[in-house]
């Protein structure tokens, strides 16, 4: 797949604003593509047959795919799973809602894992069909990757956004924990589940979180808001690097050259214990949240439930209230030593998975780069750029401190620019 053929979500709003093109135009040429490409790529769940079609408001005009376990009043929404085939809300999500309050047209439902948990859903690689996409937002990574659409949204429990926009070459923006509001949506571990966007590049990304939120995300146009010389980038060795393909560790010392390169004061540093222990709390967070969350469903439909989620559920109930404590406390002292260590540096950049998308659709990849940064709620990002031997796309992901998603956003356009040149 030429990846240049995505569709830029900047490239299309400044098109609009300049009266190149309308909002009925836009929308339609993503319905287009979508009838040509989607029934090999089954990046979508359900496609809306006459969505409504917005001509004013900033994101007018921009087709949006939204994961399949958000609430939609006007489409199904299954969640992944036979359970809920059928199913219609009669309220959106707050996000859907907040989209379409910007003008977005919702152009249809994309695939996700069951429940955004580990069982695949149908979609694959547009790079590659015989590889997986990554989970759970499958489908809106790979919508965004064969060109089918501008914007997606997803969610991350653990790398569910950050590692199929790796896989499947785009970018993905897992904002500050809340950021995006979660209402509406099929909770798994509440505590962990975090809205996230998916577009082509990183100016894209952030120009849909700032035209979604009304924040100041957007990049800074003109000269940059900042020195790149003050910017201090941490190769972060933790030792998930020894999992880690030759090939992405590679590609991570080729990001930092690039970095460095580009001006940013680069150098490494070392995981902090407390990280490494926060990271093993995650699956006992994530675990006995979704023994709570999807206790109900496990009570009134255990026979439609894969194997894998219905384990999964049954030992989240066997965890105990203080096993569960003891993780939230390991993970308290390792938000602290986050914080510590944003203090030596601004941004952090470790691989986005353990290497390219595995071939196979029968899993999702190894969230285990991703996971730690979900349960601390900093921002991350995945920056495309590279690539294997066998032409399948590598990313790299940056994390910065909480709240500090302008930066983050403004130096991973800066690094993309890098990568690619």
């Amino acid at each position: 797949m030429d990846t240049n053929r995505m569709m830029s979500l900047a490239a299309l709003v400044k098109a609009r604003d300049a009266g190149k093109a309308n909002p009925e135009l836009m929308v339609a040429l993503c319905r287009d593509a979508i009838e040509r490409k989607d029934g090999h790529i089954r990046a979508f769940a359900h496609v809306a047959e006459a969505p409504a079609l917005h001509t004013e408001g900033p994101l007018a005009g921009i087709a949006i795919g939204i994961k399949d376990i958000f609430d939609t009043f006007d489409q199904p929404t299954t969640y992944g799973s036979p359970a809920y085939e059928g199913f219609q809300p009669r309220v959106d999500a707050a996000i859907v809602d907040l989209a379409r309050r910007q003008g977005a047209t919702i152009i249809g439902k994309t695939a996700t894992t069951e429940f955004a948990f580990f069982n695949p859903a149908q979609t694959v690689n547009p790079h590659n069909p015989a590889h997986t996409p990554g989970g759970s937002s499958s489908g809106s990574a790979a919508a965004i990757a064969a060109g089918m659409i501008p914007a997606a949204i997803g969610t991350q429990t653990g790398g569910s956004v950050v590692r199929p926009a790796a896989f499947c070459g785009v970018t993905g923006y897992k904002p500050s924990y809340r950021l995006l509001p979660a209402t509406g949506m099929k909770n798994f571990a509440p505590s962990l589940d975090t809205v996230g966007l998916f577009a082509a590049g990183v100016e894209d990304v952030a120009l849909l979180a700032s035209l979604l939120t009304g924040r100041d995300l957007a990049l800074s146009t003109g000269t940059p808001s900042f020195d790149p010389a003050g910017i201090r980038v941490g190769l972060y060795r933790c030792a998930q690097l020894e999992g880690a393909d030759p090939e992405m560790r590679d590609a991570l010392a080729r990001a930092a050259d690039l970095a460095a390169n580009a001006g940013f004061d680069v150098g490494e540093i070392g995981e902090p214990e407390a990280l490494a222990q926060a990271r093993d709390a995650h699956k006992i967070i994530q675990d006995y949240e979704a023994g709570l969350a999807c206790g109900p469903d496990l009570a009134r439909h255990r026979d439609q439930l894969s194997p894998v989620l219905l384990r999964t559920i049954e030992r989240g109930q066997a965890i105990t209230p203080s096993e569960y404590d003891a993780a939230r406390r390991l993970v308290k002292r390792g938000r602290g030593a986050t914080r510590a260590l944003f203090g030596e540096v601004d941004i952090l950049l470790t691989p986005s998975a353990p290497g390219a998308a595995p071939r196979g659709l029968e899993t999702t990849g190894d969230p285990r780069f991703n996971k730690l940064w979900t349960l601390m709620g900093t921002p991350a990002i995945n920056i495309p750029g590279f690539k294997d031997n066998a032409a399948m796309p590598l990313g790299i992901q940056a994390v910065a401190r909480f709240g500090h998603d302008k930066r983050l956003l403004d130096v991973a356009a800066m690094l993309e620019s890098a990568f690619r040149s």
